[in-house]
């Protein structure tokens, strides 16, 4: 079964120069802005969200039910059948298919955002509830579509170089995203505590920032169209379009499937369930705006982005599966540090120590495991596995960091986060596996 062994091989040696100019080749720098229509919208629903309530007074609790408006991501394989298949009335004739996609999506983006941006919390907490909703699903997807342009846009060894570069792009939006909001936040702030206007304007410039998307679409190629089977009938294309990218991965990978989704289920959950109550934590340690933007959304994200170069150019040299288990012990190792970091309180160098490491796993971990899972998907249904990959990554963590809140409220942040890196453990053992794998597949 030669397919298995595609994202678990060695992948031929270059040496550090060749395996670095890859990253200014037209296809990674078209990955680097997108990756930044793709990374804004994520904070804005989830993390600066929840430091906009926590301080306009909403208890832990429903901040971390609130969080499941993120679950959105975890569902998004149930339309990328759609999104993969399902061309758009003009837009398509006009910009193909997956371009016209992107460009709807990012379109549904900005009216959430502006919604989100219209209205109170405190008098109108619903509104806002459904507004993230909206730019959620929009932005899920999004992800279907670009998800599906980047795997077209490059060989399979290549996918790790196009994985960081639209990680750069991404976590500079969530620079924009995080110390961006909270910077212009700050500044236009006129009242003392919360003050509503000044987070309307901070948001109504994000939406304005989603231009940066649209116009990288408008002017990107459109990948080479691939010819889809004839369907004679609805029963016909509803087996080509839902069922065939799912029966095709089992086909394929056959047992080795149950392992493999299992993995790409939990491989994230530690840094996922202690990201949301993060911003709710630091506004009860008293850090200000600024403090906050500085060191965890700039200083964070750029270590972060070294984290994705390492990562990418690690898998080209090494292959993606020892950085894969590099990153999952390094996540779940992380965690234990912001339970120190609890039990000293408002101190910012230590904040910055914790922050550095922490987001450094992070951004290896996640280059590494986009390339693993861009590795597992056939190109004819590029959309749909990859969604369905991308989808179960959330789905889980997005469930349990919903009670996040409850269990800070039962336990204290200390706890909580020593908890969330014993999540990580299991992990471990399935990346093992994981890599034994290739070794245990039967022959084709």
């Amino acid at each position: 079964m030669p397919e298995l062994a595609s994202p678990h091989a060695a992948a031929p040696r270059r040496g550090w120069l060749a395996s670095l100019r890859i990253y200014l080749a037209p296809a990674s720098l078209r990955m680097f802005t997108l990756g930044f229509a793709a990374g804004l919208p994520l904070l804005l629903v989830l993390g600066t969200l929840s430091f906009r309530l926590r301080e306009a007074g909403v208890d832990r609790s429903t901040i971390g039910h609130l969080s499941w408006v993120g679950l959105a991501y975890g569902f998004k394989w149930a339309w990328a059948p759609l999104v993969d298949r399902m061309p758009l009335p003009l837009l398509t004739r006009l910009l193909g298919r997956r371009r016209s996609w992107l460009l709807l999506a990012q379109g549904g983006v900005v009216a959430g955002l502006v919604g989100m941006a219209a209205a109170d919390p405190n008098d109108s907490l619903t509104v806002v509830t459904w507004c993230a909703l909206a730019v959620a699903f929009a932005s899920a997807t999004q992800d279907i579509a670009l998800d599906a342009y980047r795997i077209e846009s490059a060989p399979v060894d290549e996918q790790p170089a196009l994985a960081a570069t639209y990680q750069t792009g991404y976590r500079l939006a969530m620079i924009w995203a995080g110390a961006g909001v909270l910077w212009i936040a700050a500044r236009a702030q006129a009242l003392a505590g919360y003050d509503n206007e000044a987070w309307r304007i901070a948001y109504l410039v994000m939406a304005a920032s989603m231009a940066v998307g649209a116009l990288t679409v408008l002017l990107s190629p459109e990948p080479a169209p691939r010819p889809l089977p004839p369907m004679q009938d609805f029963s016909a294309w509803l087996r080509g379009t839902l069922l065939a990218p799912f029966a095709d991965f089992f086909r394929r990978y056959k047992w080795h499937a149950a392992l493999i989704l299992v993995l790409i289920a939990t491989y994230r959950i530690s840094d996922v369930v202690m990201g949301i109550m993060a911003n709710p934590f630091y506004v009860d340690m008293g850090y200000t705006k600024d403090e906050v933007a500085w060191v965890t959304k700039i200083f964070g994200v750029i270590m972060t982005l070294v984290g994705a170069f390492v990562g990418g150019a690690l898998a080209l040299r090494r292959g993606v599966m020892p950085v894969l288990m590099l990153g999952a012990v390094l996540s779940a190792a992380t965690n234990l540090a912001f339970a120190w970091l609890a039990g000293i309180g408002h101190h910012v160098p230590a904040l910055v120590l914790v922050v550095s490491a922490d987001n450094l796993a992070s951004g290896l971990a996640s280059a590494a495991f986009i390339g693993y899972l861009s590795g597992l998907t056939n190109i004819n249904y590029s959309a749909t596995q990859y969604a369905l990959f991308s989808s179960m990554m959330l789905l889980l963590p997005k469930f349990i960091a919903g009670f996040s809140g409850d269990y800070v409220d039962a336990f204290g942040y200390a706890g909580f986060f020593a908890s969330t890196a014993l999540l990580g453990v299991p992990v471990l053992l399935l990346v093992w596996l994981a890599m034994r794998s290739r070794t245990l597949a039967p022959p084709a």
